[in-house]
């Protein structure tokens, strides 16, 4: 069973903001000739690498809330140019929404097991709550209609 990890996305108000970030990012690596792949740098390095790699994700917090995820393809612990230890968290850019949970901002990243993720918010379609514009979700969520 995969093992996730959970994250602030500290700065970031939608998800479509952090879809834009990551598209961002992704244009930026092809023009230096990078690869395109989503990079997160932490200061911590999981230790339980295998289990996060066997189809783990990185769920990201929005404002207060469980909002997106990204598969992880790679850890990869370095040093910077001080010497401190360090860790490229390695995602595909694909952001995927998921089903809207309140969530307490926390410090660093937390592991997050499979049998607590919310589901995928999957298709949008005529009337579901993945067609709903997120400013409308987390409003009704407030009001407890969600």
């Amino acid at each position: 069973m995969p093992l996730h990890i959970i994250k602030l996305a500290v700065g970031c108000d939608s998800v479509a903001e952090l879809k834009q970030w990551i598209a961002e990012r992704m244009k930026t690596a092809k023009k230096k000739g990078l690869p395109q792949r989503h990079i997160h740098t932490t200061r911590m390095t999981p230790k339980r690498t295998e289990e996060i790699l066997s189809g783990g994700s990185l769920y990201w917090v929005i404002r207060g809330e469980i909002a997106a995820r990204e598969k992880i393809i790679g850890i990869e612990p370095f040093r910077d140019k001080d010497g401190i230890g360090r860790c490229r968290i390695v995602m595909q850019p694909k952001v995927v929404a998921v089903s809207p949970r309140p969530m307490r901002p926390f410090q660093g990243w937390r592991y997050f097991t499979a049998d607590s993720v919310p589901p995928d918010l999957g298709k949008a379609t005529a009337g579901s709550v993945a067609a709903m514009p997120e400013p409308m979700r987390r409003q009704l969520r407030d009001l407890g209609l969600l």
